[in-house]
């Protein structure tokens, strides 16, 4: 007889030649899922959901996830027949704060439904890691609407940031977004600091300036509205050096979280991911710079993979009995098989 336990040596993997693996990719946004070989990485298959996983008193709902994942798995590994699922990777958006039930129910579910051996279940900011680093010692900061930094020496996790619009998201979209709009606002009240050509951009995108506080504020998505202002500051910055400072700005705050992650050490590599770089040049070369000054031992990458990818990176790892990112109760939890 055999029961789940949690470990942070996996037991010895069963023909991971031949065997599959899945990452599951669970935002905001929706979810999305991929079959691939263990052995090469392959992806043979995915699966999409634009419908979020729901939320509810308890967390990430592990009913309504499993809902959504334990068919799409079945179908993708069912074209496969015969080869044994050995891994399931999943990285989630609020794991850390949110994922109690997930981490309570998902290994018996998983094993009980799929016949699945390990498991992971990580916060998304590290299938973003595994995703643009793989398992390498370095820093990741990942910048959308928010930002965070991620960074491990292989040893233990530091992170920086990702503290909401309130509170920090220094750099993030939102934070660009809205030091844009304040440039607009002085503008509009003829205040020191300001940029007609923000203020003209703003007027285009949400009307008069008196009455963009009015709608602004009641908005339950405020975060996404500041952030969709941020390409307009990019686009601004090459004639409007108001809108260039924001953008230094920016990157010194994005440069100073990637700093207080990164490990020390020659190995260490430093990659961006996330729409917030889509941005290009007007950000993309001080924050460079930044970078180069504040961490000079570490060399900048480009990230090599989205989140999806790092959690088919992350199971592969557990199939291959080769996991290297290191465990952390909130943001990597590794389950596996033990005799009783």
């Amino acid at each position: 007889m055999t029961e789940r336990s949690e470990s942070s040596a996996p037991a010895e993997p069963s023909a991971p030649s031949d065997g599959l693996v899945v990452g599951v990719d669970s935002g905001g946004s929706g979810l999305r899922i991929a079959l691939a070989e263990a052995a090469t990485g392959t992806v043979l298959g995915t699966f999409a959901f634009r419908e979020p996983v729901r939320t509810g008193p308890g967390g990430i709902s592990a009913r309504h996830f499993l809902d959504q994942t334990l068919p799409a798995v079945r179908s993708l590994t069912g074209a496969h027949g015969g080869r044994p699922l050995l891994a399931v990777a999943v990285g989630a958006a609020g794991m850390a704060t949110l994922g109690d039930e997930l981490r309570a129910e998902l290994p018996g579910a998983y094993a009980e439904a799929l016949g699945v051996r390990r498991l992971a279940l990580a916060a998304d900011a590290v299938t973003a890691y595994a995703g643009a680093l793989g398992q390498r010692p370095g820093a990741v900061v990942a910048g959308g609407t928010g930002m965070i930094a991620l960074g491990t020496d292989l040893g233990s996790w530091r992170r920086a940031d990702g503290w909401g619009h309130l509170l920090g998201d220094c750099g993030s979209g939102a934070w660009i977004g809205r030091a844009g709009l304040e440039a607009a606002m002085r503008a509009y009240d003829g205040r020191s600091g300001g940029s007609a050509a923000l203020l003209a951009r703003a007027e285009q995108l949400f009307g008069p300036a008196a009455g963009l506080p009015g709608a602004l504020y009641p908005r339950t998505d405020r975060p996404a509205v500041l952030a969709s202002f941020a390409p307009e500051v990019g686009r601004c910055a090459a004639a409007d050096p108001v809108a260039a400072d924001i953008l230094a700005r920016a990157a010194v705050h994005i440069a100073e979280a990637a700093e207080a992650v990164c490990p020390v050490g020659p190995e260490a590599q430093v990659a961006l991911t996330g729409g917030l770089f889509k941005m290009g040049e007007p950000l993309l070369v001080p924050l460079r710079a930044a970078l180069r000054e504040r961490l000079p031992h570490a060399r900048t990458v480009d990230a090599a993979g989205d989140p999806l990818a790092g959690a088919m990176t992350l199971a592969a790892a557990l199939a291959t009995g080769t996991p290297r990112l290191p465990q952390d109760a909130s943001l990597l939890r590794l389950f596996g098989v033990g005799a009783a």
